[in-house]
């Protein structure tokens, strides 16, 4: 029982969030299906399905493979363009009370700025996230694989819209820091690590993969310990803002993520299984900081000793 009163809030650069619980991109949908299950302006923050500057059908199935403590994934940014999203699905959105930040994709870093412009506009959008390091889709890890080319296309659409821009990340490299690095030079306000780790599923009675796309993206549980190496590295390479993701199920993750260096956490396989974890999280993070005699979130953030 917590006695005195707790500060959730949390700081990414110039976005400020009312606790430290996302939910990410691609795993949430657009919100609405999640409102019957879901607390929605209780979160810390929203990340709808990555959005691209035309519709997109998406890979071949199969597109998703059960594996040991995981999830693999070759969906291939299914959506329904930014046309639509705009349309559609940013007013009721809007309308929640909650943080948005919107995922944007491209093959280009004038795709990647045009649409943080056309998003970064628009009432209701409190940042942007750039989605670097998709490794489903052809190019789709292109500029998360290279400091320099990370740098330019943060800048790009850092100059391009004045909302906060968050960079998503691959753990898919050598030196992540280095990349991260490159975000941070280009002006991003934050990065976010990770996302999933490049893998692939085999039938081998049909001597075949199981994904249509042959290869996926791990996420899940299995993939927590990478990603916490990943926000440590970074954290003490580079001087910007981490939103942990990877393996987020229960406040012992979270906690984990935090006083490793997050100052915020993305559940991302989770809402599959267990779709009102994001609640109980929340409700959990007080006793867990008074656990330790924090007061606050941002106190314990990067405290790893």
């Amino acid at each position: 029982m917590t006695t005195t009163q707790t500060d959730l809030q949390t700081k990414l650069g110039r976005l400020t969030l009312p606790n430290p619980i996302l939910v990410a991109s691609g795993t949430f949908g657009y919100a609405r299906e999640m409102e019957g299950i879901v607390d929605l302006p209780r979160l810390g923050g929203i990340l709808p399905k990555t959005i691209t500057a035309e519709p997109r059908i998406g890979n071949a199935p199969w597109r998703t493979v059960e594996t040991s403590a995981g999830l693999l994934n070759a969906i291939g940014l299914d959506n329904d363009g930014v046309d639509a999203f705009l349309e559609h699905h940013l007013p009721y959105l809007a309308g929640l009370g909650t943080p948005i930040v919107v995922s944007v994709a491209g093959r280009t870093v004038e795709d990647f700025t045009e649409l943080a412009r056309r998003v970064g506009q628009c009432d209701g959008v409190s940042a942007v996230e750039l989605n670097l390091s998709c490794p489903n889709v052809s190019g789709g890890i292109d500029f998360g694989t290279n400091a320099e080319s990370c740098r330019e296309v943060v800048a790009s659409a850092r100059n391009a819209c004045d909302v906060p821009i968050l960079a998503k990340l691959t753990p898919n490299v050598t030196r992540i820091a280095d990349i991260a690095q490159g975000a941070a030079d280009g002006g991003a306000d934050a990065v976010c690590l990770i996302n999933t780790v490049l893998g692939m599923a085999v039938d081998w009675k049909k001597r075949r993969p199981i994904l249509g796309n042959g290869m996926g993206g791990l996420s899940g549980p299995a993939i927590k310990p990478i990603a916490l190496r990943c926000v440590h590295q970074v954290r003490q390479a580079v001087d910007i803002p981490i939103i942990g993701i990877g393996g987020v199920a229960n406040i012992d993750d979270v906690m984990q993520f935090l006083v490793t260096g997050a100052s915020a956490v993305q559940i991302g396989t989770a809402n599959y299984y267990d779709p009102t974890v994001s609640m109980r999280l929340i409700d959990q993070l007080p006793a867990a900081l008074d656990e330790i005699n924090a007061t606050s979130v941002s106190e314990i953030i990067g405290t790893l000793s």
